[in-house]
C-alpha cells in the first residue's frame, strides 16, 4: 500500500482517533442537566419513536426505553463518552468500534426520517466498520502497547 506522509496503519489510527473525537464532541455538547434531570433527550426520542413508520421501533422503544428513561439517558450519554475515550486512546478498540457501530445503527433506525442526522450516523457507522475490519488499533493505541487483539 502506498500512502503519503504516514503509513496505512497510521492513517487508520488517524481515522480511529477522529471517530473518537466525534463521539467526544457528541458527549460534550449534550445538555447533561437536561438529559438527566428533565429527561429532554429521552422525551425527544420518545416523540420520534411514537411517530415512527415502523411498528418494531415504536414497540421496542415502548418496551425498552419508556419503563426506564433515567437509566437509558445515563447509558446513552456515558456510552458516547466511553466510546470517545476508548477510540482516542485505542483501549478496547474492537469493543468500542462494535458498540459505536450498533449505537449509530440504532440512531440511524430511530431517526430514519431526519435526513440531517442520517449523514452523520451513516458516516460514523462506515468509519466504525472500516476501522474494525482494518484493525485500526495496531498503531498509536493502548491495545497495541498492551499486546491486546493481535
Amino acid at each position: 500500500m502506498q500512502t503519503i506522509w504516514l503509513g496505512g496503519a497510521e492513517w487508520l489510527a488517524v481515522l480511529r482517533i477522529g471517530l473518537g473525537l466525534w463521539w467526544l464532541e457528541s458527549w460534550r455538547h449534550k445538555d447533561r442537566k437536561g438529559w438527566f434531570e428533565r429527561g429532554t433527550g429521552i422525551a425527544w426520542a420518545a416523540d420520534i419513536a411514537g411517530k415512527h413508520r415502523w411498528g418494531v421501533v415504536r414497540t421496542g422503544f415502548r418496551r425498552v426505553v419508556e419503563p426506564r428513561p433515567k437509566l437509558i439517558a445515563y447509558v446513552v450519554v456515558y456510552a458516547e463518552l466511553a466510546l470517545g475515550l476508548g477510540l482516542v486512546t485505542g483501549f478496547l478498540t474492537p469493543v468500542a468500534l462494535v458498540a459505536g457501530l450498533l449505537l449509530n445503527l440504532l440512531y440511524l433506525t430511530l431517526m430514519i426520517h431526519d435526513w440531517a442526522e442520517q449523514g452523520q450516523n451513516a458516516m460514523m457507522a462506515l468509519i466504525s466498520f472500516v476501522a474494525l475490519f482494518a484493525m485500526a488499533w495496531q498503531t498509536w493505541s493502548l491495545d497495541a502497547a498492551l499486546g491486546l487483539f493481535l
